[in-house]
């Protein structure tokens, strides 16, 4: 319970004029007396708060960027008419910043014996869980006086999503795939290492393919056609370690490795392979299994949601032992990883053999578009140093992707804005080149 405002400048003004002319214990008590009779009418009068019944529906996930709207059900048992204010408390990355204040809270009247519904409208900042905090209520009387005032538990949950930005590269990628199948008129034929079909012969065909046996069997020149190899396995590694919680702009490397594995699970899943996701550090943080083409993107985006980069260092021989065990046949293992060279050339580079072995496998890095404007930097000794450094940065990056590549490793490297059509442009050129 609490005194309004309202009660407090009725006090001061009454008190006001007593004050003036007639200053005394009995001029006071005149004023007040009054008042507190009211205040304790208005108190009375007020709704309870603890006897409500609090339910909530609404939107249980929403993308990165995009808003959620909870709706808060009120309901009124008692026999008094609820004038309410109410808190409905979130997270602070629930809301833009600035915004919180107008967004949770909210003007109530509930007649009596009756409900009414507010909606809470989220628009969250960071990916993951945001889950509700308490509602506080403060119930008025009719003169605004006096309030009662309780908090009540109404659990929900909104589990925010990767915003998958990069879905703007699908169509371009999917006509790629498309000319890679033969599907297009194009001069491509078909490009790939499976066998299609046979058809006869055109000016412009490759001699190479003609198949002789079927020409001695018909009237026509016959040629075979291919393919890109279909029902493959793809493997994506997200590595959650500590270097994946370096901040690339405004967000830390791993949202950019999500969003770049979102990609290329769509453009796999539509050329008809089957994709898995792994996501480790020093133990598993997310495994995403035997799902169908449809079922594959809801599932990664909720499995990638809740991670968060661990400040621990990835163990790397648990990472490739556990690789190996998902992918028990031969698959394109993508390892969503850095290029630093401690962690590479002490952690990945001696088991890779393990790998390289039984798996095609590419590793997929995220750049730092700072260091390379760093390294165009001129004009005064302090940017001519920062372009030194970035320069010696960049080409340690390149002599550890060259490392990788002498093991048989395709290495991309790319800005958070090119990794995710970088990746995909890898991925369809060895599906062309018949290596997955």
């Amino acid at each position: 319970m609490a005194l309004t405002g309202r009660a407090a400048l009725v006090a001061a003004l009454g008190s006001l004029p007593i004050g003036i002319w007639e200053p005394s214990w009995t001029g006071i008590l005149a004023v007040n007396a009054p008042l507190a009779v009211a205040c304790a009418c208005d108190f009375a009068l007020a709704a309870p708060v603890r006897r409500l019944g609090l339910t909530r529906s609404g939107d249980t996930s929403a993308r990165l960027g995009e808003t959620a709207d909870v709706t808060l059900t009120v309901t009124n048992p008692s026999g008094r008419p609820l004038r309410a204010h109410i808190r409905d408390a979130w997270p602070p990355s629930s809301w833009q910043p600035g915004t919180e204040v107008e967004a949770s809270r909210h003007h109530l009247t509930v007649p009596a014996g009756e409900r009414r519904r507010v909606t809470t409208r989220l628009r969250p900042t960071r990916r993951g869980d945001r889950q509700a905090d308490r509602v506080t209520i403060r119930s008025y009387g009719p003169l605004r006086l006096f309030s009662r005032q309780g908090t009540h538990k109404v659990p929900w949950t909104v589990r925010v999503l990767p915003p998958f930005t990069s879905r703007k590269h699908l169509p371009s990628k999917l006509a790629r795939l498309r000319e890679l199948d033969g599907r297009t008129s194009v001069l491509t034929r078909g490009e790939g290492t499976e066998f299609d079909s046979l058809r006869e012969y055109v000016p412009g065909d490759d001699t190479r393919s003609i198949d002789w046996r079927a020409t001695a069997r018909q009237s026509a020149v016959a040629v075979r056609t291919w393919r890109p190899e279909r029902d493959r396995h793809i493997l994506l590694v997200l590595d959650t370690g500590r270097t994946s919680a370096g901040r690339v702009g405004d967000a830390p490397r791993l949202d950019a490795s999500m969003d770049a594995a979102l990609l290329l699970a769509a453009l796999a899943s539509r050329a008809g392979d089957r994709v898995d996701l792994l996501a480790y550090d020093r133990g598993v943080r997310a495994l995403v299994q035997g799902r169908t083409a449809k079922d594959l993107l809801p599932s990664l985006v909720n499995a990638m949601a809740p991670l968060e980069p661990e400040l621990v260092e990835t163990n790397a021989r648990g990472l490739t032992a556990t690789a190996l065990r998902t992918a028990p046949r031969r698959s394109l293992v993508v390892l969503l990883t850095s290029l630093d060279a401690a962690p590479i050339e002490e952690g990945l580079l001696p088991l890779l053999p393990q790998l390289t072995q039984r798996h095609t496998v590419l590793l997929a890095s995220v750049a730092d578009p700072h260091i390379a404007r760093m390294a165009t930097a001129r004009g005064n000794a302090e940017a001519i140093y920062e372009a030194a450094a970035a320069a010696q940065a960049q080409t340690e990056r390149q002599r550890t992707a060259e490392q990788l590549r002498r093991h048989g490793v395709t290495v991309v490297d790319a800005t958070p804005d090119d990794l995710a059509p970088a990746l995909a442009d890898a991925y369809l050129a060895l599906k062309a080149a018949g290596r997955l």
